[in-house]
């Protein structure tokens, strides 16, 4: 489920706090790294729940509407479209969201740490996942959906059908929650690993809500696993690890390729995004080069400074020059792609040379598999 490019910012998040000694080993580190995981998936399904309070707040007022001693028309048939959508219908049936927020224990705080063993039994005894400590943020984001266009639109459209439901929850979670200052004032308060997940959290919720059917009732929709497939676990601890353990190769072999600048005087996250770009180069075969560097340029845009993307892309691109003439990483498999292009040297004549050269081999070696060549039967032409 959480897609590379996040556990790739979750290993800058650890690597940047054992820069400034926050995480003192790389057992911890580890630790951290797996907590902030695990985090972001407690995040997906905490906000379903945000979803089934909210639809709870729209229940509570149309109950009260109808008990008004005077009530008007539309007091005694409110418009219950949200209170009665579908898709939440789905996740209230729901048993895996059900197991999983009974089972999660209590939200973490800035001031918890993973090594304070007191404040980790506190942690894991508490009770799970619940909005019902929060009300005053459920109806605030309430308030702000029916304020919404979008609500307004939903709510008076004629096409009441599970479709119309369906799209109007992932407008929800990808527009209304991302853009929400108390959503995102209240999740950073109630746990630091919180601070960078909404985005990408919402964007899973709404992938996941697009697989669901009318037809089922909810109870048994599969909730994704915490990894997109078995590989990425290995992978997201393997970056850590081997960033952490190479930090001072990698910041020489940075140092080497910034002409004027020393090291010491290249911003912090502008080294960490290049070290852990470095890293992955060297230790994953199957990643291509262009991906590697591609993830990295974005996620300087996001986490470092204006200019950083176009320095860490003129330092990368250095970098991968000199390791492919040295010989310093190689590529199997996916991470092929790209690569026949990427090392081909000499003037453009000289290329256009090797190509040629390169037709003409495949060509004999083809003609040599079909064996020799039979000349085609030519009936002579009678004499008159």
């Amino acid at each position: 489920m959480i897609s590379r490019r996040q556990l790739r910012i979750k290993a800058l998040s650890v690597l940047y706090a054992c820069n400034r000694k926050e995480t003192d080993d790389l057992e911890t580190a580890e630790q951290e790294l797996i907590l902030s995981i695990r985090k972001s998936y407690d995040l997906y399904h905490y906000l379903m729940l945000l979803l089934i309070a909210m639809s709870d707040v729209a229940r509570e007022k149309a109950a009260l509407s109808r008990n008004k001693k005077i009530p008007s028309p539309e007091d005694i048939n409110p418009n219950t479209r949200f209170a009665d959508n579908r898709v939440i219908s789905q996740l209230r049936n729901n048993e895996q969201l059900r197991i999983y927020t009974e089972a999660t224990p209590s939200l973490w705080t800035r001031k918890d740490k993973i090594t304070g063993f007191r404040t980790l039994s506190r942690w894991l005894g508490t009770l799970g996942l619940s909005w019902s400590d929060h009300p005053e943020v459920v109806r605030m984001v309430y308030n702000e959906m029916t304020g919404w266009e979008v609500y307004s639109d939903y709510m008076s459209s004629p096409d009441d059908s599970y479709r119309a439901d369906q799209r109007f929850i992932k407008e929800v979670v990808l527009r209304l929650f991302t853009a929400s200052s108390d959503l995102a004032s209240s999740l950073e308060e109630q746990s630091v690993y919180w601070n960078d997940d909404l985005p990408f959290v919402a964007a899973m919720i709404r992938n996941s809500i697009g697989k669901f059917r009318e037809n089922d009732e909810g109870r048994t929709i599969a909730m994704p696993s915490l990894y997109t497939n078995s590989d990425d676990e290995e992978f997201v601890k393997l970056l850590l690890r081997k960033a952490i353990l190479n930090s001072e190769r990698n910041s020489a072999l940075i140092d080497t390729h910034t002409t004027n600048w020393e090291v010491e005087r290249i911003a912090l996250m502008d080294k960490l995004v290049m070290q852990l770009a470095i890293t992955e180069l060297v230790e994953f075969p199957e990643v291509p080069v262009k991906v590697t560097l591609n993830e990295y340029i974005e996620i300087a845009k996001d986490y470092c400074t204006a200019k950083s993307s176009t320095f860490v892309n003129g330092i990368l691109d250095k970098i991968v020059k000199d390791m492919r003439a040295n010989g310093s990483f190689t590529k199997a498999g996916r991470g092929l792609i790209g690569e026949n292009h990427g090392q081909e040297t000499g003037s453009s004549e000289q290329r256009a040379g090797n190509r040629e050269k390169a037709a003409m081999d495949r060509k004999q070696e083809r003609m040599k598999q079909s064996g020799p060549a039979v000349a085609p039967e030519v009936k002579k032409r009678k004499r008159t």
